[in-house]
């Protein structure tokens, strides 16, 4: 097997042991600065105030993370910090974001290009892992995505059929609302879990009558 040049043999220790000095640094910064920015996010709420976004203190708590990567790299360089405020002002957003956390991520991907750039490997490998851990956790704890439909049920006798159609819908795991019960109409508010399909739940329903005499429309609202 080749050997390394002697030039390079000399160095790749002193380089190994900067690596590793840094992921301590790291090790120490990041766990810090999560649980600063986590401490903010989820401070107590003032009664009166309006309830805070789940991806808006997602976003608060990755931040911190950033913060503490974009400081890690620079240490004492200021050719670093001018280098990064220059990448950052490159940015620029054409396209709505819908989630403030994949705006966040972008910044992240850029911190640790830089920190590849200037040759901080272990930096941006221990860093990439620590952000994927708290991206995952704290989107575990967000609250499932959920849409607005009015359900409207036209049928010869929804009296007959309205305990059979809620019970679909609690099976399908969809909150709803009754509205309106005529004489030959239901029509529901639902509230449905973003991945349940309306055709599925409006087919089940359609089994209920043998007669095909049922006629199911979903019309999609806004969320207030």
């Amino acid at each position: 097997m080749d050997q390394l040049p002697p030039v390079l043999t000399r160095f790749v220790p002193d380089i190994l042991e900067a690596h590793a000095a840094m992921i301590l640094r790291a090790l120490l910064a990041l766990p810090i600065a999560t649980a600063i920015g986590a401490l903010l996010a989820f401070r107590p709420r003032r009664r009166g105030t309006p309830p805070r976004s789940a991806p808006v203190i997602q976003t608060q708590i990755i931040l911190a993370v950033v913060g503490a990567v974009v400081m890690l790299i620079v240490g004492a360089s200021l050719a670093r910090a001018f280098g990064i405020v220059g990448a950052a002002n490159l940015i620029r957003y054409r396209a709505k974001i819908d989630d403030p956390k994949d705006a966040v991520v972008m910044l992240v991907t850029l911190s640790l290009g830089l920190a590849c750039g200037v040759e901080l490997y272990g930096l941006a490998a221990f860093a990439a892992v620590f952000i994927l851990g708290v991206l995952w956790v704290v989107e575990s704890l967000e609250p499932e995505r959920t849409k607005i439909f009015e359900l409207k049920v036209t049928t010869a006798d929804p009296t007959a059929m309205r305990s059979q159609i809620e019970s679909i819908l609690r099976r399908y795991h969809i909150d709803y609302e009754l509205r309106t019960a005529a004489t030959k109409e239901l029509v529901y508010e639902t509230e449905l879990p973003l991945h349940t399909r309306t055709d599925r739940v409006a087919n089940a329903i359609l089994t209920l009558d043998d007669k095909h005499e049922t006629e199911v429309t979903w019309d999609e609202k806004k969320k207030k």
